[in-house]
């Protein structure tokens, strides 16, 4: 049983040492939902902008 462990535990080491060793990069798709996030981010922090300029207008229109 423990040399069944032994060898999992080893196997588990390896795969993980592969994988950190892996310098692919990004994918594709990653690159693309990264870029439209950044891309609705943006939209909103416009939407934003647009209506705390609106009310600081209304706001300095009543004096």
């Amino acid at each position: 049983m423990l040399a069944y462990l032994t060898v999992i535990v080893a196997t588990v080491r390896a795969r993980i040492e592969q994988i950190r060793a892996d310098e692919r990069g990004y994918s594709t798709e990653t690159v693309l939902v990264t870029a439209l996030l950044v891309a609705a981010a943006i939209a909103v922090i416009a939407i934003i902008v647009a209506a705390i300029t609106r009310k600081a207008n209304e706001i300095g229109g009543k004096m």
